[in-house]
């Protein structure tokens, strides 16, 4: 009865030390995690909006959307404001593509206070590699035909791929990649002529703008 004691307290010994280190260890280590997202939502973002375009803090002017029916998310998504002077220069969907090939295909969409597109990106994905995998800029440019475009350029007819006699190409074997991206940044495109500047802009710090 004494030995099962003794291996009884040296297994809670051994536990109340185990919980401490890993105790210890979040309460290094989360700051460093916290700065290492922060830098990497705000290199992403300025792939898209270069910090002399804007003197806001973005990761801090956000403002959270649903429409389903325009976004393609059934939760709230991010929008990142960013201002110039106190002025709307831009914004940026963290939205997402449903229907890709291998599932929902999560975007940054970003787009000029004038309507135009400031460009777009893959943040994450699952779609095939060396196919549809190819929506990253570190494995193809095709991503990067959206820069410059807006609703009516091309015309609304005409925001589809080459394949479906729209103005976008698609990439090879990978159509319904390419297909759910660009509807996914027509989507956000008419979502942000929807509800524009006066609504996205009209809120100051974190605030959530639902519509179903």
């Amino acid at each position: 009865m004494k030995q099962v004691w003794i291996v009884g307290g040296i297994l809670a010994l051994i536990a109340v030390v185990g919980a401490g280190l890993l105790a210890g260890t979040k309460q290094v280590t989360e700051p460093t995690i916290k700065a290492n997202l922060r830098a990497d939502r705000l290199a992403q973002l300025h792939e898209l909006i270069p910090h002399g375009r804007y003197d806001n803090d973005l990761l801090q002017d956000t403002i959270k959307v649903r429409d389903q029916a325009h976004l393609g998310a059934t939760a709230p998504i991010t929008v990142y404001r960013a201002r110039k002077d106190g002025e709307p220069s831009a914004v940026a969907f963290r939205t997402i593509a449903p229907d890709g090939y291998n599932g929902r295909i999560e975007l940054l969409v970003a787009i000029w206070a004038d309507g135009s597109l400031a460009g777009v990106r893959a943040i994450s994905h699952a779609e095939t590699p060396g196919l549809g995998d190819r929506i990253e800029t570190a494995k193809s440019d095709w991503i990067r035909q959206f820069s410059g475009h807006s609703l009516g350029t091309p015309p609304a007819g005409e925001w589809k791929v080459e394949k479906d006699n729209g103005a976008f190409d698609q990439m090879t074997g990978a159509t319904i990649t390419s297909r759910a991206v660009v509807e996914a940044v027509r989507k956000a495109l008419e979502f942000y002529s929807l509800r524009g500047r006066e609504v996205l802009f009209a809120e100051s710090g974190s605030k959530t703008a639902a519509k179903d």
